[in-house]
């Protein structure tokens, strides 16, 4: 499999669990509003990568926030298990957004080089 068509496979899967956070978004709402914030974030985040498996190389800079906020996140996730703030059941979830952003990565396109335009105009 070409890196391109493995980099379309992962932002699809991708954007398919965090369109699929649709659903615990509305079972939050009332209950833990700033989780149901976050989780809006993911399912927006969720479909502009679906649409960015069209055309991954037009794309680098949502790959690369996607890749490098799921670091951030599964950092603070992991301090705040580790200091018992939340479950250590949630270093699972550190471990997938680990995973997703390494993914990201790894097999994000590389840059396009810019074609230099003279100058000199005839």
């Amino acid at each position: 499999m070409s890196r391109e068509r493995a980099l379309k496979v992962v932002l699809v899967v991708v954007g398919l669990i965090f369109c699929g956070l649709a659903y615990p978004l509305m079972m939050f709402v009332r209950q833990e509003p700033a989780l149901a914030m976050m989780l809006s974030l993911y399912v927006t985040l969720g479909i502009f990568l679906l649409l960015a498996a069209r055309n991954p190389s037009a794309n680098r800079s949502l790959i690369a926030f996607t890749a490098w906020s799921s670091f951030v996140h599964a950092i603070l996730m992991a301090g705040q298990a580790f200091a018992n703030l939340i479950a250590r059941g949630e270093l699972i979830g550190s471990a997938v957004l680990v995973i997703i952003g390494v993914s990201l990565i790894v097999l994000a396109p590389a840059k396009q080089p810019v074609e230099r335009v003279s100058a000199a105009v005839g």
